[in-house]
């Protein structure tokens, strides 16, 4: 499998790599059969956080006999100095290593420095001189957040949401990296689950040598996809630049990547599956969204009491509550539509 060289960190990282969120929700022995068959298959990058419940501990479980071969990213979400050091040493058990190759501050809202009060930098820098870690990377949903810090020369890697449907703007942190020597890790490379053929993002991420897809991998077919995508890998040709102008135009505007950090919903509303059903119904198959379960889990978008939570988390800055009415009002008409059918 190609590899490409991920910055200043001079780090090999095959150029499709595993991002182990979804692993969270399958067993271990299920996300140990596919991290080492994603191994077998030549990826060699598995991207993960502490806040993914036990997607850490599978990764140890599967892949600690490989720590040699492998290049493992990790993240704290910790607000001070000393939860990040809490964060770092639990990651160190759970992934059965004594480092992590890339430790990343999750989520930021702003660029930690060294000297600032809450000292999460000056703690990655011990960690980094104890040999517990071996570079520094910044993940985060805010685009001014993510140029300030490929800019400071403070980090080595810059993690953010990146695809073929990314306005120019968001496209030029890949060229500031690039100019900084930083490595560029893409994630929502399938903008949470809405692009539904592969090959389109796939193809789009060839034309950067900077920068490497972690493609959130839950089942089988999907490793499969990605594998079989690799050895015959398609060209970013006519054809190609037109599934991506119609991607784009069937996606514009403001739609919900399916981040889940606008949950848990004190109504108990799936927003992230709610929050995009309109795209989904055009997209997908759109039978399984046609049952009285959907309908009802649709419904509790009734029960939304307008407390703002899911707002002010959104790292996109949607109007949620405005969205969701909007998707039950498409999915009310779609679902009358197709039971008045008779089909």
């Amino acid at each position: 499998m190609d590899k490409m060289r991920l910055g200043r960190t001079g780090l090999m990282v095959t150029k499709s790599s595993f991002g182990a969120l979804p692993i969270q929700r399958v067993t271990f022995d299920e996300a140990k059969y596919l991290l080492q068959k994603a191994y077998e298959g030549g990826i060699n990058y598995f991207d993960t956080a502490r806040s993914y419940t036990d997607s850490e501990e599978k990764i140890g479980y599967s892949l600690a006999h490989l720590r040699e071969d492998i290049v493992i990213s990790t993240k704290s979400h910790g607000k001070n100095g000393l939860e990040l050091r809490e964060h770092l040493e639990t990651s160190l058990d759970n992934i059965k290593t004594d480092y992590i190759d890339i430790y990343q501050f999750h989520n930021a809202k702003r660029v930690p420095r060294p000297g600032d009060e809450n000292g999460l930098y000056d703690e990655v820098l011990k960690a980094r001189e104890e040999g517990k870690i071996r570079f520094i990377g910044l993940t985060s949903h805010t685009l001014d957040v993510a140029l300030e810090a490929a800019a400071s020369e403070l980090y080595d890697t810059i993690q953010f949401p990146l695809n073929h449907l990314s306005a120019d703007k968001d496209l030029e942190l890949i060229s500031l990296c690039k100019k900084h020597d930083v490595g560029v890790i893409a994630m929502k490379g399938l903008s949470g689950g809405l692009v539904t053929d592969a090959s389109i993002p796939f193809a789009f991420f060839r034309q950067f040598d900077n920068v490497v897809p972690i493609w959130g991998i839950q089942r089988e077919w999907e490793l499969d996809q990605f594998l079989a995508l690799e050895e015959d890998p398609p060209e970013l040709d006519e054809d190609m630049f037109k599934k991506i102008e119609k991607d784009r135009k069937d996606l514009a505007g403001n739609f919900c990547r399916s981040c889940g950090y606008c949950m848990p919903c004190p109504a108990g509303i799936d927003i992230p599956q709610a929050a995009r059903m309109a795209f989904l119904l055009r997209r997908a198959p759109y039978q399984q969204y046609m049952t009285e379960e959907w309908k009802n889990k649709m419904e509790t978008i009734k029960e939304c009491r307008n407390c703002g939570q899911c707002t002010t988390r959104c790292p996109y800055g949607l109007d949620t509550p405005a969205l969701l009415k909007t998707m039950l009002a498409d999915y009310e008409d779609f679902y009358n539509s197709y039971h008045n059918s008779g089909k």
